[in-house]
């Protein structure tokens, strides 16, 4: 008796789910509950005039940007990726 092996293959439509999971990775993270907890919270990323951000400030920056620009496509992203596997599986 065989075993049959399930294989993934690395397609595009898998890069891409792989790329929308990791963006609503990072829409969900709440400043309060989560991120201030660990030291990134709303005034940790603050720096002065004319200095240079720093990393953690660019990180705090980028996850700010997607949460207010990637909400409303996000919604429509994930809701064509589930209507896409309930039809092909």
């Amino acid at each position: 008796m065989a075993l049959k092996r399930n294989n993934m293959a690395f397609t595009l439509y898998s890069l891409i789910q792989t790329a929308i999971l990791c963006t609503n990775a990072i829409a969900v993270l709440h400043e309060e509950r989560f991120l201030s907890k660990i030291g990134w919270g709303v005034d940790q990323g603050v720096g002065g005039f004319g200095d240079d951000p720093g990393i953690k400030a660019q990180i705090l920056n980028l996850i700010r940007s997607v949460r207010t620009v990637m909400r409303v496509p996000l919604i429509i992203v994930n809701s064509a990726c589930i209507v896409l596997l309930l039809l092909f599986g």
